[in-house]
């Protein structure tokens, strides 16, 4: 029998403010973090939540990941010096798409400035694309599986689909799982924009018929997952759980998406057979939502084919909307926004949708916030996240 996941504690950083509550919050009320065509954690500063050794020794995504996984693991009850579960089966797992490109930008122009002497000794441990993982395990003593998953906008997802088997199976007994990503600089500004992905008006609007890219964000989140059992069987609050994950690839295009949304649709199909539901059983869908012409109609054609009729009754929001493209973080920060916001009985809104796309007919939720109605058993929403490279990942949430 498949052991049921619960999730107890969850924790973020994002364009829309430090904590998981300043996430749901301002996303509900319709709010945007985007400022200058790019979605920056302006309320993030690493010298006044970190101590000034270990976030100068921390590339900024990793910083991000300190914060957040911190927050999820108090709510968890996991202070102090006697922590209510055993370490070394506590695990490990978070999920990034570039790393520590600020590292590695600013390291580059040290060394062709003053040569190699002047490069800092920190500089692997700060650029490497598992340190948030490493970083994260060594700062609360998780002596459990710890690594990093790397698989562009799909890694935080990833993530959590990695930590959900892992306890499943009993590799660990919990596991803190997310993803980061800081990659809002000079060369990836500029890469983007050259490969024309990012919106060159500088607003992001998924399924809107004026979508013409993505904006950049930075952020972090992570859940810390474990067995309902051992949830209950030390009083843990439980905030929802994680019953379902599907993972394909596209094998298509290593940017673009399949036009057809096939590979997506078969991620959508794995993670509602995981969970055992059907169409029927789900409430909302925490679309990937990009803002970019090929993706938001790949995926509308992709929760046609998975849900078929379901899926224009169901609303679709996109979170980046209110916050950009997060990048290896999005299904992370993603995830954890569906939860909250089942916990909260509403879909909010996909900020900034005015004008239908013929090829995007489904419900985005205008406007304004919208309560899902009750049906007798908890509220279940699908969280999608697909990256360059054809990576499908896609999480079955369910609130408590």
């Amino acid at each position: 029998m498949t052991r049921r996941i619960a999730v107890t504690g969850i924790g973020a950083v994002t364009p829309l403010g430090v904590g998981a509550d300043a996430l749901i919050d301002r996303w509900s009320a319709g709010e945007s973090g985007i400022e200058d065509g790019f979605g920056r954690c302006v309320d993030f500063d690493p010298e006044e939540l970190l101590e000034r050794k270990e976030a100068r020794r921390a590339d900024r995504f990793t910083q991000l990941s300190l914060v957040a996984c911190a927050e999820a693991l108090a709510q968890t009850g996991w202070e102090g010096e006697d922590p209510p579960l055993d370490p070394e089966r506590m695990g490990c797992i978070m999920g990034t798409g570039i790393g520590g490109i600020g590292t590695i930008e600013e390291q580059l122009g040290v060394l062709h400035e003053r040569g190699v002497d002047a490069v800092s000794p920190l500089a692997v441990p700060m650029m490497m694309a598992n340190a948030a993982a490493g970083v994260v395990a060594m700062h609360h003593g998780l002596r459990g599986q710890c690594y990093g998953t790397v698989s562009a906008c799909a890694a935080g997802a990833h993530a959590i689909g990695a930590g959900l088997r892992m306890v499943q199976y009993g590799d660990v007994d919990a596991c803190v799982v997310g993803g980061a990503e800081a990659g809002i600089t000079p060369l990836a500004k500029a890469a983007f924009a050259r490969m024309g992905a990012t919106s060159p008006t500088g607003i992001s609007r998924p399924f809107d018929a004026r979508r013409d890219g993505f904006i950049m964000g930075e952020a972090a989140a992570a859940l810390v997952l474990e067995t309902e059992e051992s949830a209950q069987e030390r009083g843990a609050e439980i905030l929802g759980y994680v019953i379902g994950y599907g993972a394909t690839a596209d094998a298509h295009h290593l940017t673009a998406p399949d036009p057809s949304g096939d590979g997506a649709a078969r991620a959508i199909k794995l993670a509602l057979a995981d969970a055992e539901i059907g169409p029927e059983g789900v409430d909302w869908v925490n679309a990937h939502g990009t803002s970019t012409p090929l993706n938001d109609q790949s995926e509308t054609e992709a929760l046609k084919t998975a849900l078929g009729d379901r899926a224009h009754e169901l609303p679709v929001s996109s979170l980046k909307s209110a916050i950009g493209h997060t990048l290896g973080a999005a299904g992370a920060v993603e995830a954890a926004a569906t939860l909250l916001a089942l916990r909260r009985g509403i879909a909010p809104p996909t900020v900034g949708w005015e004008e239908r796309d013929e090829s995007c007919d489904l419900d985005y939720v205008p406007g304004e916030a919208r309560s899902l109605p009750g049906n007798g058993r908890p509220l279940r929403a699908i969280s999608n996240s697909f990256g360059f490279g054809g990576h499908n990942a896609v999480l079955t949430i369910e609130a408590s």
